[in-house]
């Protein structure tokens, strides 16, 4: 069973630049992982708000996907730019 969930938070005002510019990175370095499936960043409907969609094959992908030394750190300075905390919100499969 996949590792799947959707991350929503705000960006604080005067840092929403700065962490736009460190998505595409940080999508590209998914990209490249082992274990990845997908990995992709949205604005909400709201001022500074965003999500996260992120999919791996287990737990331990994830695990090595916020080790990964080509992001951590992006992910450091993501987390920085975040105003507040964020809501991981898990996906899970419906059986057939």
């Amino acid at each position: 069973m996949s590792w799947t969930f959707l991350s929503r938070f705000n960006v604080k005002a005067d840092r929403e630049a700065e962490f736009l510019t460190l998505i595409p990175q940080m999508e590209r370095n998914a990209a490249d992982e082992i274990g990845t499936l997908a990995y992709k960043f949205y604005r909400l409907d709201a001022p500074h708000a965003f999500a996260v969609f992120e999919s791996f094959v287990d737990e331990a992908a994830d695990q090595a996907h916020q080790a990964n030394p080509a992001s951590t750190d992006i992910i450091t300075t993501m987390i920085e730019c975040i105003d507040g905390t964020y809501t991981r919100e898990y996906l899970l499969p419906i059986a057939p």
